[in-house]
């Protein structure tokens, strides 16, 4: 069962005191006039509302302000300043239930707002022009109960053992999404108006005991630059996590790359996080793919026991000019969909309304309960399937001239763009269309990948054993 504000439903709209100050005679200021106004009247009112009032986390006990030095990254910088907080924080799970106390933002008059928190106050100033639209409450989304499938050989019988060890807990999630919420509270103190959704294997049915957590900040509709706005707005989310939850956060880290991130480690659940800025493309494909695991029963153990053979023979970290998780999934979903009795459609064809790049975010977590099973008349074993898995991309697949296509359903020839041209393989997204194994640049990496495909399909052709390509004692023991 998945609580609504794990779909990124906050429990809670920000019920901001309204101030008539910019109401008196806005024509008689300046911009900058009131810019520092603004800034000084509410740094005034933030002070007030720290240091005389609680921070609580929903059913969670108060959480006061901290005294500790500033945090970044393994160590304390012994040098700096304790700052002028105090009190000691508590930990996040206890009974005590306390209302939350909101700092209380001067809100710009009409649509208008700037998102920029007055403690951090600078020149620069994000500008949101459209406020993300608030969530409604919906009714609380299951995931659809669907029966394994049977095993009638050793090899499926693997598969099966290890999906149902490895496959993530209900209780993973959860923790998961507690850090969700309790982070969507504390950044709504700088961004009012945003919302914090939990994407990726967590939230897509693909997600193992082992996966970290994919947040997505929303803080409007429009697209963000990522090398100057979202990496302003994420610079302002590291320095509250740095100063205002060192408690309960570890090692938050900006990482200044194409899509910036910041990433961190949640004390009490132990799960690493990254968290981007407006990657919307993300939360879409999130309920994609999450459809795709519940069409058919034999997606999800198929992709599990993928990635975890990937992992274990290094083929499977974009970071290191392998092939990311989602990539992986979409290349299994695309062998699926090109079998000659084909076991998945495209539901983006099939279903063109529910996945339009148009819907609403606060409508998208519906998408994967208007789609019904999808009824195969192939009945290949997972044993079989990963078998043909491993042959199609070894021997099969044309690297040079095609692309991997969900969208589709099938293989397409390369776009002729410079950016496809130098790349090894090209995977696409399904939503806006890029190419998703873009870190596989190098031709040592792609070599490897190639390699590592053909060998395992030999080895697996000729013992049907799954530990001839994995070692599932020692995967098992890591999970």
């Amino acid at each position: 069962m998945f609580p609504n504000s794990i779909l990124g439903h906050p429990p809670f709209t920000p019920n901001h005191q309204q101030h008539n100050f910019f109401a008196l005679s806005p024509t008689l200021y300046s911009h900058q006039q009131l810019i520092d106004a603004q800034f000084n009247f509410q740094n005034a009112d933030l002070s007030r509302a720290l240091s005389l009032q609680q921070l609580t986390y929903g059913n969670i006990s108060p959480i006061q302000t901290s005294t500790s030095p500033l945090f970044r990254g393994r160590k304390r910088l012994s040098d700096e300043k304790n700052l002028p907080l105090d009190g000691k924080r508590q930990r996040f799970h206890s009974p005590h239930q306390e209302p939350t106390i909101v700092n209380h933002i001067v809100p710009l008059s009409g649509e208008r707002r700037y998102s920029m928190p007055p403690l951090f106050h600078t020149h620069y100033v994000p500008d949101i022009v459209r406020c993300v639209l608030p969530f409604r409450e919906t009714p609380i989304l299951e995931p659809r109960e669907i029966t394994l499938p049977e095993a009638k050989d050793k090899l499926s019988q693997q598969i099966l053992e290890l999906f149902e060890a490895c496959q993530q807990q209900v209780s993973d999630l959860k923790k998961k999404e507690l850090c969700r919420t309790q982070l969507q509270r504390e950044i709504q103190l700088l961004f009012p108006q945003s919302r914090l959704f939990l994407v990726g294997s967590s939230l897509n049915g693909f997600g193992t005991r082992s996966s970290d957590g994919d947040l997505c900040l929303v803080v409007k509709e429009e697209p963000v630059n990522q090398k100057t706005e979202a990496r302003h707005i994420l610079t302002l989310v590291h320095k509250h996590f740095c100063t205002r939850l060192s408690g309960y956060i570890e090692r938050p880290q900006l990482i200044r790359a194409k899509v910036p991130i910041v990433k961190f480690r949640d004390k009490v659940s132990c799960v690493e996080f990254d968290l981007n800025v407006n990657n919307i493309v993300g939360i879409r494909n999130t309920f994609l793919l999450r459809t795709y695991a519940y069409l058919e029963n034999r997606v999800r153990p198929l992709v599990l026991v993928i990635k975890k053979w990937a992992s274990h023979h290094e083929i499977n970290d974009a970071s290191r000019g392998t092939l990311s998780s989602y990539s992986l999934v979409l290349m299994v979903l695309h062998y699926l969909q090109t079998l000659p009795e084909p076991i998945l459609p495209s539901i983006q064809k099939i279903y063109p309304e529910s996945f339009s790049p148009a819907i609403q975010l606060h409508l998208i977590h519906q998408v994967p309960c208007n789609v019904p099973p999808y009824l195969s008349k192939n009945e290949s074993s997972l044993g079989d399937l990963l078998l043909g898995f491993l042959k199609y991309y070894a021997t099969e697949f044309d690297w040079n001239s095609q692309m991997i296509s969900v969208r589709e359903a099938k293989a397409i020839p390369r776009p002729d763009g410079i950016e496809w041209r130098t790349k090894y393989i090209c995977v696409e997204e399904p939503f806006d269309g890029t190419n998703t194994a873009r870190a596989v640049h190098e031709k040592q990496k792609f070599d490897m990948i190639k390699d590592e495909f053909l060998k395992s399909w030999h080895r697996l052709k000729n013992k049907r054993d799954l530990n001839s390509i994995l070692p599932l004692r020692a995967i098992l023991l890591k999970r």
